[in-house]
């Protein structure tokens, strides 16, 4: 089968890996950056950080910190105002995949024109974006290796507004970062739940690549199941040991997020994201915890549905590295899960009775993309199974 990769050009991995991009920001002759992150790691020094490297290089940068997680259309408008109110010639995405997505959107508008809603599907982008150095400080966006930047937008529904909010995705290699940073020591002041969050994301991200009907290569298998053997060991040593625990396997955590992010660049995602997002649209529930709160319930859809294809595959993946039996493999996952970050249903995050029906015929007007990337077809009526499951 005839396979084309597009990727990152440069990565950058371990311990003072920062230090390594000076010198290339010189040999591309950059002197004017936008560094875009959050306040917390504006606040915390690590912008400050990474601005000492820019400096070095003779680059001079303001910082853009207003991105907040899952970030709207607005946010992304305020950053290109920024971007081009300074005439920059680079992004620096210092942060998680809010920060890296609202630079890889605000790039492709900056060199391109027009507004974010125009480059909103596949390849609407006429030419390559500004370029992009995405430092990734979670273990899990894969962002910084993906050509997907997502954004809240309001829900429509046969171009009709409902009043509600999801996420749409800009699909474009334009917009692939040049460089990547995978620093672990970043990661090291993040609490326990955003890095357990991000990680079953990464978890979710090589599971769906891996079980994509469609798209799925041999590139893509190759790193969703090396990424799901590294995550999976990582997590089975935090149940062993406690939280702290993580601290020691930071690296394999940072770099099977990587991995798992050339699985769906590949690949692609699934029904996982694509139901996931009205919720972080509408609840403002954190991406890696919203594709949590489904995951299990998509993997036991799948294996009622089609046992004997590739999720039997899966089962006997994870059955190979954790140790358990193929046929108990899904509910062996759960309960690890489970104990790695407790489990919170729907109703917490708010959902309502409404929603059951709402949010269904958002998914179904919204995201096709995703939808159609499922092991084992959707409808209306599968897909409000699933939210009352997880209710």
């Amino acid at each position: 089968m005839a396979e084309r990769i597009n990727a990152v050009k440069t990565s950058f991995f371990g311990k003072g890996a920062i230090q390594l991009l000076g010198p290339e920001l010189q040999k591309m002759g950059i002197r004017r950056a936008l560094l875009v992150t959050d306040r917390f790691l504006y606040d915390s020094g690590a912008a400050a950080r990474v601005g000492q490297v820019l400096s070095g290089a003779g680059v001079e940068y303001a910082v853009y910190y207003n991105v907040q997680p899952n970030p709207t259309v607005q946010v992304v408008n305020d950053c290109i105002e920024a971007a081009r109110t300074l005439q920059v010639q680079l992004l620096v995405a210092l942060g998680g995949g809010s920060a890296i997505d609202t630079a890889k959107a605000a790039s492709i508008v900056v060199a391109c024109g027009g507004t974010v809603e125009q480059y909103e599907g596949e390849n609407k982008s006429s030419k390559p974006g500004l370029p992009i150095v995405a430092v990734n400080t979670t273990a899990g966006t894969g962002s910084e290796c993906t050509n997907i930047s997502v954004a809240i937008v309001k829900t429509e529904i046969d171009g009709q507004l409902t009043g509600g909010e999801t996420k749409l995705g800009l699909v474009s290699d334009d917009i692939i970062p040049n460089k990547v940073c995978l620093i672990p020591e970043l990661i090291k002041t993040l609490p326990y739940k955003p890095f357990a969050c991000s990680a079953i994301d990464a978890l979710v991200h090589a599971t769906e690549s891996f079980l994509s009907p469609h798209r799925k290569t041999i590139t893509s298998e190759m790193f969703s199941e090396k990424a799901m053997d590294m995550i999976l060991k990582g997590f089975k040593l935090i149940d062993e040991k406690g939280q702290d625990a993580r601290f020691e396997y930071l690296d394999e955590f940072v770099t099977a997020s990587f991995f798992a992010g050339i699985a769906f660049l590949k690949a692609g995602c699934g029904p996982v994201h694509g139901m996931s997002f009205p919720l972080g649209g509408t609840y403002h529930v954190p991406h890696g915890e919203s594709n949590y709160m489904l995951f299990g319930a998509i993997l036991r859809y799948y294996d009622r549905n089609d046992p004997n294809g590739e999720i039997m595959k899966f089962k006997r993946l994870v059955a190979d590295i954790t140790g358990c039996k193929a046929e108990d493999a899904i509910g062996y996952l759960c309960d690890l899960l489970q104990r790695i970050l407790p489990l919170r249903p729907l109703r917490d995050c708010g959902f309502t009775e409404a929603d059951f029906k709402a949010f269904p015929a958002s998914v179904e007007a919204n995201q096709q993309r995703l939808m159609t990337n499922a092991y084992y077809p959707f409808d209306l009526a599968a897909e409000e199974e699933i939210y009352r499951e997880c209710f």
